[in-house]
């Protein structure tokens, strides 16, 4: 007579019966999320990740990222795209994740303010959700808005800010301060892994077009042979660091093991309006002339990073100057403007 066990049917066995079944094996690659990695730093971000052999997962709303962006890395089999918008939940795998999605120029952040700052601070909650249930590190990819129109120069990362919070630019310079403070706050209630990074004037090629920051402006309206536009008097400043710089700066700080930050990631070097537009009308274009307008609201007179913290701890600082920061990125904007090779009346310098 056979036993009950023996009776049993293969589904019917207990759990110490049952033979044991290997799960797929994890990628043994570092598997990244980038939020707004279709965007101008997002996409120079998942560039270099995908270099250097992480599992790299683009997801972008395409409010302001592009596709062309991203589109030479959709046939790597270390990249995947998904378009969501971080308003929304979602549920991945992933070790890191580089939050940088929101609207990041006053043209975009202003057309729709309230997307803005729900961007920042849902849109914040929902990944620092995703991290803490992944366990993954999160980056924060904050802003040197956050110090508004400062009173301390240069700007520290002890210095709290001059900020306006009903101005037309506090949806995304209160958003990201609220996207700092859910940072941390996840931090100390949940112990969850975070960094943040301040990240100052950025450019370079694949920045939009008429996103209305002052270097995108001057380069394309130099190319195009149109007046510089100048607001109020050309005097404030801004410190300007090249994209390459920026990503470099960034991955330190997501990659080392003991410093949340906040970090200043920036090009200390401090330029007025003036001599930047003096600066591309040098390489870009010599005949171009300048025009005055009245300024915006709320725009800061002086910004400059002090990253003393940064160079200390993590061994970081920029690399390009200016001047050839600008002549790498006036051939991306020759194609995006379709502009023929020798119509611009920029010099010929044989550098891309």
């Amino acid at each position: 007579m056979s036993t009950n066990t023996s009776k049993r049917k293969g589904s019917e066995l207990t759990g110490d019966e049952r033979p044991a079944v290997k799960a797929k094996p994890r990628s043994e690659k570092n598997r990244v999320l980038v939020t707004g990695g279709a965007g101008f730093v997002g996409s120079h971000l998942c560039d270099y990740l995908v270099a250097r052999g992480d599992h790299v997962i683009c997801l972008d709303n395409f409010f302001t990222g592009s596709k062309d962006n991203i589109a030479h890395l959709l046939d790597k089999e270390n990249f995947e795209l998904i378009r969501h918008d971080v308003v929304e939940p979602i549920l991945l795998e992933v070790d890191q994740i580089y939050h940088l999605a929101c609207p990041a120029s006053p043209v975009h952040y202003k057309y729709n303010p309230i997307k803005t700052i729900k961007t920042s601070f849902i849109g914040t909650m929902n990944m620092l959700g995703l991290a803490k249930r992944c366990r993954a590190r999160f980056l924060i990819s904050s802003t040197s808005e956050v110090y508004g129109d400062p009173l301390q120069h240069p700007q520290t990362e002890e210095y709290w800010g001059n900020v306006n919070p009903i101005g037309e630019r506090s949806c995304y310079d209160e958003g990201k301060r609220a996207a700092e403070c859910l940072t941390m706050d996840y931090h100390r209630e949940h112990g969850q892994e975070v960094r943040i990074v301040r990240i100052f004037n950025t450019y370079g090629p694949r920045m939009a077009l008429d996103d209305g920051r002052v270097v995108s402006n001057f380069v394309s309206q130099a190319l195009k042979g149109e007046p510089l536009t100048l607001f109020g008097d050309g005097k404030q400043t801004r410190s300007f660091q090249y994209v390459s710089d920026l990503i470099e700066g960034m991955v330190r700080v997501m990659d080392n093991d003991e410093h949340i930050g906040p970090f200043n990631i920036g090009n200390p070097g401090e330029f007025t309006m003036i001599e930047l537009a003096e600066m591309v009308k040098k390489v870009v274009n010599p005949n171009a002339e300048f025009m005055w307008v009245e300024n915006t609201a709320d725009d800061p007179s002086r910004r400059r990073p002090n990253i003393t913290k940064a160079k200390t701890l993590l061994g970081w600082e920029p690399k390009i100057p200016l001047q050839e920061g600008l002549l790498r990125m006036v051939d991306d904007f020759k194609k995006r403007l379709h502009i023929e090779e020798g119509t611009s009346k920029a010099p010929s310098n044989g550098q891309a």
